[in-house]
């Protein structure tokens, strides 16, 4: 009798586990989707100038959109970044004496991300705009002036 007063107890312990384990682990199976999904974000910072005739050989795939959206003869490359964004976490990049560019990831849907960029100088914003981006797309931002020309930025993402 003892043996099936113990069986009993052990059965009961069991189900009170299962009852409290069985909402655990349906959790468990939802947060890995409830985590904030990585966005991999490519930003060129390029100058455009009339100054000569050069395309940069790394801006060759490039080229077809910026001769279409701008009148500039010569395009050179300033800087290459590849960023891994996480949802409202910028990341900033110094870029010239006081000139940072941050991107944030603000928004992410199964086939396009939202991206905020500034380009900020010594704490104030040169430019605020937020842009859209498909798996792959580039998009071309016109920004300040530089040097004989000015900034062109080429975003791309991979989600």
């Amino acid at each position: 009798m003892a043996l099936r007063g113990t069986a009993k107890r052990i059965s009961g312990f069991i189900k009170k586990l299962a009852l409290f384990l069985f909402p655990v682990f349906i959790l468990s199976l939802a947060l890995p989707s409830m985590a904030p999904a990585q966005v991999q974000t490519r930003l060129r910072v390029i100058e455009a100038s009339n100054v000569g005739s050069t395309i940069d050989p790394s801006l060759r795939d490039l080229h077809g959109q910026l001769g279409s959206l701008f009148r500039y003869t010569s395009y050179r490359l300033l800087r290459d970044e590849r960023l891994n964004l996480s949802s409202n976490q910028p990341a900033s990049i110094p870029v010239h004496e006081g000139r940072s560019i941050e991107i944030t990831q603000v928004g992410l849907q199964a086939n396009l991300v939202e991206l905020r960029v500034r380009i900020r100088r010594d704490g104030t914003d040169l430019l605020n705009t937020q842009v859209r981006l498909s798996p792959g797309r580039t998009v071309l931002i016109g920004g300040p002036k530089h040097g004989e020309g000015v900034v062109i930025l080429a975003l791309s993402a991979n989600f």
